[in-house]
C-alpha cells in the first residue's frame, strides 16, 4: 500500500474510532448492549441448524421416534429462550440508545448556551451548523452510529461463528480424501477472491458516491437546506402569499432537485454494478457449496444432518466476508458524517472567564469605563467602532444615538460582554471586566436587544425566562410595561401561551406588543443597569413617549442606557452621546448638544422635529 493509500486508511481508522468513543461517551451501554445483542444475532441462527443436522442424523441411523421427539421439543425450547433473551436484550439496548440520544441532544443544547457568543455568530460556526443540518437531513444523525455498530459487529460475530463452524470440517483428514475437494477448496477461494475484489473497489465507490452529496457548497445549494428544512409556518405564509414568493422559492428547489438528480444517477450505476457483481457471487457461492459438501457425502466423508450444517456455514462464511466490508465503509460514513458535530461540541471558549465576583449593591455603586476600544466583527476587517473612550455615569440615564449603522448596538454588545474588544479596555470599578466571574458580571445587565426573542411558551415564563416564577411579580411588571389591559383581558393569565406553535388557544400578539413583553421582562430581573436598545420601534410616537415618561420613573436610581435613532428618549435622560460611523462626536445634555447648530445631533433633531411638532423643534416629542 502507498503513502496516500496508508494515511487514507489511518484517517478512516481513526475516524471510527472518534466515532465509537463518542457513542460510548453518550451511552455506554447502549454500546454494551449493541456488542452483546450483535453477538447472539450471529450465534442464534446456528441452533435451530444444529437441531436440524441432529435430527436428519438420528432419521438416517433410524433412532427411535421418542429420542427424535424430544430432541425436537429441546431444540425448539432451546431457540425460543435465545429468541426471548434475544428480545430482552434488544429492548435494553433500544432502551440505552434512547438515553443516549437525549444525552447527546442535551450536550447540543449546552453547547449553545456555554459557547462564546462570538463563536456563536461567527461565519465558521454557522457553516459548521449548515454541515451538520445537510448530514442529519439525509438520514445521519448520531443515532445511526448505533446501528451502524451492531452491523458492523454483527457481521463480524456472524463470520466468526462461520469460522468456528467449519473448523472441524476443515481440519478432518476424511473430508481432503480425494482431489475434488482440493479442486472446490480452490474454486471457494477464487470465489471469496472476487467476493473481495467486489466488497474493496465497488462497494466503496457506492459509498464515496453517498459521500460527496454535500449540500454546502454555495449559496444556492445553502439556500435549498434553508428551504427544505421546514422554516416556514403560518407567519411566513403571509408574505409568501401577498408577494408571490413561491417562484424564488421553487427556484432555489429546482437548483438543488438538479443536483439531486445527478447524485442519484451516480449511485443508481454504482448501485447497479454492485447488484451484478453480488448476484454473480451467489450463483457461483451456493452452486460450490452444494457441490463441495453432496460430493463429500456421497463419499461418505459427511453425514446427511453434516450436509445441511456445512452448507449454511460455508455461505454464512462468505457473506460474513462480504457483510464485514459493507459494515466497515458503512461505519466509516457514519461517522464521517458526525465529525461536524463532534467538532462543534468540542469546540473551546476563546473568552476569558476571570473569578473575581461582582460585589452586590445597587447601580450607583458600578463604574463602567471604556478605554480606547475598538472593535471590529469576527471575519471582517472593516472596524466598527474606533478607539472609543467613555464613561457610564453612575445613577443617570444616557441616550446612546446616531444613524443607523453608527456602533450603537456593538457597545452594548461589549458592554454586556458579548463579544471582547478588538483593542482597548472595558472596566468595571477600574479592573477589566474580563478578571470579572462572566456569569455575574452578565447578571449586572437586563437588555432588550432590538431583535429580541419571544417563546411559544406561557407568558409568564417569558417574562421570567424561568418555569418557576412569582406570578404576582411577573403581572405587575407587564403592567409597568404597558401591557396591563391586554394581560388583564387574558383568560389564564400568565399561563396564556404566545403563539400557536404548540397551543391551540395561543395567542398571537403585535410587535408593539411584543416589545413590552421583552421590556417586562427586564424589568423582572431587576439588574442594576437596564438597557434598551431600540425599545419602542415598533410603537407609534404616542405610545413611545407615554413608555418613556413611565419607564423613566420606573427605573428609578438605577443606570439606564437608552439607545435609540429616534430621538424622542433624549427628552427623559441626563446625558446624550452621539454616535457616527463608529466614533463618538458629541456628548452631553439636550439643551448642550441642541445649541451646536454644527453639530451631528442638531441636524438629527431637527430632521426628526417635523414629525412631533409644527411649532418649534425644541418642544418636547
Amino acid at each position: 500500500m502507498d503513502k496516500t493509500g496508508e494515511k487514507a486508511e489511518k484517517s478512516k481508522l481513526k475516524i471510527i474510532w472518534e466515532s465509537l468513543k463518542a457513542s460510548y461517551g453518550f451511552g455506554r451501554k447502549g454500546v454494551i448492549f449493541s456488542i452483546i445483542s450483535a453477538a447472539i444475532s450471529a450465534v442464534a441462527p446456528y441452533i435451530p441448524i444444529f437441531i436440524s443436522a441432529k435430527i436428519l442424523n438420528m432419521l438416517f441411523v433410524g433412532e427411535k421416534f421418542k429420542n427424535l421427539i424430544i430432541t425436537a421439543i429441546t431444540g425448539l425450547l432451546i431457540t425460543f429462550a435465545v429468541q426471548l433473551i434475544e428480545s430482552y436484550i434488544n429492548k435494553l439496548r433500544d432502551y440505552h440508545v434512547d438515553i443516549a440520544m437525549h444525552n447527546f441532544h442535551m450536550a447540543e443544547t449546552n453547547k449553545l448556551f456555554d459557547m462564546d457568543y462570538s463563536q456563536l455568530d461567527s461565519p465558521e460556526t454557522n457553516d459548521l451548523r449548515e454541515r451538520i443540518r445537510n448530514d442529519t437531513s439525509w438520514g445521519y444523525e448520531f443515532i445511526v452510529l448505533y446501528g451502524q455498530l451492531s452491523w458492523f459487529l454483527g457481521s463480524v460475530f456472524k463470520f466468526t461463528a462461520a469460522v468456528a463452524v467449519l473448523v472441524p470440517l476443515f481440519t478432518s483428514k476424511i473430508f481432503w480424501g480425494g482431489s475434488t475437494s482440493v479442486y472446490l477448496t480452490v474454486l471457494a477461494v477464487i470465489v471469496i477472491v472476487i467476493v473481495f475484489i467486489i466488497m474493496k473497489y465497488v462497494s466503496p465507490s457506492e459509498f464515496k458516491v453517498m459521500d460527496n452529496w454535500n449540500m454546502n457548497t454555495d449559496r444556492k445549494e445553502k439556500c435549498l437546506g434553508y428551504f427544505t428544512r421546514g422554516n416556514f409556518d403560518y407567519r411566513e405564509g403571509k408574505d409568501i402569499r401577498i408577494y408571490n414568493a413561491d417562484k424564488m422559492i421553487e427556484y432555489y428547489m429546482k437548483f438543488g432537485e438538479k443536483k439531486q438528480n445527478r447524485w442519484v444517477k451516480d449511485f443508481s450505476r454504482i448501485n447497479g454494478i454492485w447488484e451484478f457483481f453480488n448476484s454473480f457471487k451467489w450463483n457461483i457461492l451456493q452452486g460450490g457449496v452444494y457441490i463441495l459438501v453432496v460430493l463429500r457425502a456421497v463419499a461418505g466423508a459427511l453425514s446427511v444432518g453434516s450436509v445441511v450444517m456445512y452448507s449454511a456455514a460455508i455461505i454464512n462464511f462468505i457473506n460474513g466476508i462480504s457483510d464485514i466490508f459493507l459494515a466497515f465503509d458503512g461505519y466509516y460514513i457514519a461517522g464521517k458524517r458526525q465529525q461536524g458535530v463532534l467538532e462543534y461540541l468540542n469546540m473551546k471558549s476563546d473568552m476569558h472567564k476571570g473569578a473575581i465576583p461582582v460585589e452586590k449593591h445597587g447601580g450607583s455603586e458600578y463604574e463602567i469605563k471604556f478605554k480606547n476600544v475598538s472593535f471590529k466583527y469576527p471575519g471582517n476587517e472593516n472596524y466598527v467602532l474606533k478607539n472609543l473612550s467613555m464613561k457610564f455615569y453612575i445613577g443617570q440615564k444616557l441616550a446612546v444615538v446616531g444613524m443607523n449603522g453608527s456602533g450603537k448596538t456593538t457597545v452594548i454588545k461589549l458592554l454586556c460582554r458579548l463579544y471582547d474588544p478588538t483593542e482597548g479596555e472595558i472596566t468595571l470599578n477600574n479592573i477589566d471586566i474580563k478578571e470579572y466571574d462572566y456569569d455575574e458580571y452578565m447578571n449586572i445587565f437586563s437588555v432588550v436587544f432590538q431583535d429580541f426573542k419571544l417563546f411559544s411558551l406561557p407568558i409568564g415564563q417569558n417574562v421570567a425566562a424561568a418555569v418557576e416564577y412569582d406570578k404576582i411579580k411577573a403581572g405587575k411588571c407587564l403592567n409597568m410595561a404597558g401591557f396591563g389591559d391586554r394581560f388583564e383581558s387574558m383568560p389564564k393569565k400568565s399561563d396564556t401561551s404566545l403563539y400557536k406553535d404548540y397551543e391551540e388557544d395561543g395567542v398571537e400578539i403585535s410587535g408593539g406588543e411584543a416589545q413590552k413583553i421583552a421590556i417586562a421582562r427586564a424589568l423582572y430581573k431587576d439588574a442594576p443597569f437596564i438597557v434598551l436598545d431600540e425599545p419602542t420601534a415598533a410603537l407609534d410616537p404616542i405610545a413611545e413617549f407615554e413608555m418613556y415618561s413611565k419607564f423613566n420613573e420606573i427605573v428609578g436610581g438605577k443606570t439606564a442606557i437608552y439607545i435609540s435613532h429616534r430621538l424622542s428618549s433624549c427628552r427623559f435622560c441626563d446625558d446624550i452621546a452621539v454616535f457616527h460611523e463608529g466614533e463618538l462626536i458629541q456628548r452631553g445634555s439636550h439643551d448642550a448638544l441642541i445649541a451646536d447648530e454644527n453639530g451631528k445631533y442638531h441636524e438629527l433633531w431637527h430632521a426628526q422635529a417635523q414629525y412631533y411638532s409644527k411649532n418649534n423643534a425644541n418642544s418636547e416629542f
